[in-house]
């Protein structure tokens, strides 16, 4: 008998990446030839698209503007497995960011969070959680822009606690060291306490920690059950109070690095959802990690797209 998907409640951004793929460095003032390419994004959109890729039942909460990007957003990811549960706003437009890649696969970004930066913790209907609205979940994760932005703060911060009293396991990945470094980590630091797995770049715990060792990630066990850092091309680390457990990623052509950690998040949590120990969980974290930025683009493209 085939076990059952694991379930996840994704609450995060959703939106629409414009992403300039430029050769040559910025002529700032001035024009550079780009190859511009308009694709879904947002990191919870993200993320929940490469957890139906990875074969986890996503749902993702939201809130998108009553625009033409709302509607595309929720007709691509339905498409691509996820359930959408979106609150509609009628006053702020659906989140947009504009993306600039070098040659290098290096990405900058530029974001407009609009409708997502005004999530509300209404926009949770706790029968998701509890499985009175549908199957129960085993799992919430949370993009940490929403406990970033001071609007967005109370909805996370009421996610987390509404999934570890319906008894869900919780996840929450940082997401932006700038942003964590220009307002303090103390309302971050209090928001996350009790989370089980935190899932952080090399620059998100040099912002947390002070170190981009991920032996300094024990200092935030006090808060955390385990932390999980992804270092880029050259793997990822689990750091629990066992000590830690490292793997290397493999050699590959970065041709965009947007949404690569979104996509380990959704590897390593379909492993570790299925029971994987946190080695095996941090091999499939690191392959969909190493896929993401082997296109231009934050979500896997169509399956019927790839070459045969």
């Amino acid at each position: 008998m085939t076990a059952p998907r694991p379930r996840v409640v994704v609450v995060g951004d959703t939106g629409l990446d414009v992403v300039a793929s430029h050769r040559a460095p910025l002529a700032f003032g001035g024009d550079t030839r780009a190859r511009v390419t308009m694709t879904a994004g947002g990191a919870g959109a993200n993320t929940s698209v490469w957890l139906a890729r990875c074969d986890v039942e996503p749902l993702l909460v939201a809130r998108v503007g009553d625009d033409s990007a709302g509607r595309q957003a929720a007709a691509e990811l339905t498409s691509a497995g996820v359930r959408c549960v979106f609150t509609v706003d009628p006053n702020a437009a659906t989140c947009c960011v504009v993306v600039l890649v070098d040659a290098n696969g290096q990405r900058t970004m530029l974001p407009d969070r609009g409708a997502s930066g005004r999530v509300s913790p209404d926009d949770l209907d706790p029968g998701l959680l509890d499985g009175t609205a549908g199957q129960r979940p085993a799992h919430l994760h949370l993009s940490g822009y929403l406990l970033l932005d001071r609007t967005s703060r109370p909805a996370g911060v009421a996610a987390l606690r509404a999934a570890k009293e319906a008894g869900l396991t919780t996840s929450v990945d940082p997401q932006a060291a700038a942003l964590l470094r220009a307002q303090g980590n103390d309302d971050f630091l209090a928001a996350i306490e009790g989370v089980d797995l935190l899932l952080p770049n090399t620059d998100e715990l040099t912002a947390l920690t002070g170190s981009p060792e991920p032996r300094s990630a024990a200092s935030l066990l006090g808060l955390v059950g385990a932390v999980v850092v992804t270092t880029g091309e050259s793997g990822a680390s689990w750091v629990d109070a066992e000590g830690v457990i490292s793997v290397e990623a493999p050699a590959v052509e970065c041709v965009d690095s947007t949404g690569a950690g979104d996509a380990f998040n959704a590897g390593f949590l379909g492993s570790w959802l299925r029971g994987g120990a946190p080695l095996d969980a941090l091999r499939a974290g690191v392959s969909a990690g190493s896929s993401a930025v082997s296109h231009v683009g934050a979500q896997p493209p169509p399956l019927d797209a790839r070459p045969a």
